[in-house]
């Protein structure tokens, strides 16, 4: 592993522990060069898993984008990044319980705006009219009203 404070290529491995839910194991590690320590999680390799977007286009699952709406959706909302990650967790683990190749993109959306829902209702409302694509006002009104039921 190569350390990312100095770039070399030896280190060793100072703790390892179960991470999220025993699906990973995160390892605290110090650089043999620079005695700098940094973390590293191990994930089991899944079979590649294909989002189906809108315009029917296929695409790699990529948790980092997930993560990253996530994240702009709670911007400056007092959720803490580990709440975040969780979640992203929660909806990566929820679309592969689900044993297909494939998912819509749409599905991902509404279980992200499930679980911000629960969290936080203003990153929902900033989540959901990105994804929705609100067209006008009433539509924004009308998914509030269902906020407020």
């Amino acid at each position: 592993m190569k350390c990312p404070h100095c770039g070399h290529e030896e280190d060793k491995v100072v703790d390892s522990r179960a991470a999220q839910d025993g699906r990973a194991v995160r390892r605290r590690r110090e650089c043999l060069e620079c005695h700098e320590r940094f973390t590293t999680y191990e994930y089991v390799e899944q079979a590649t898993l294909t989002v189906i977007k809108s315009d029917n286009r296929r695409e790699p699952f990529d948790r980092s984008k997930l993560l990253q709406g996530i994240k702009l959706a709670c911007n400056k909302r007092p959720v803490a990044a580990k709440q975040m990650e969780t979640m992203a967790d929660q909806v990566e683990a929820e679309i592969n319980a689900r044993s297909r190749n494939e998912v819509k993109s749409q599905e991902i959306g509404e279980i992200v705006m499930s679980k911000l829902r629960d969290v936080d209702e203003i990153a929902y409302v900033r989540f959901a009219s990105v994804y929705r694509k609100f067209a006008d006002k009433a539509e924004f009104l009308e998914e509030m009203k269902k906020l407020l039921e």
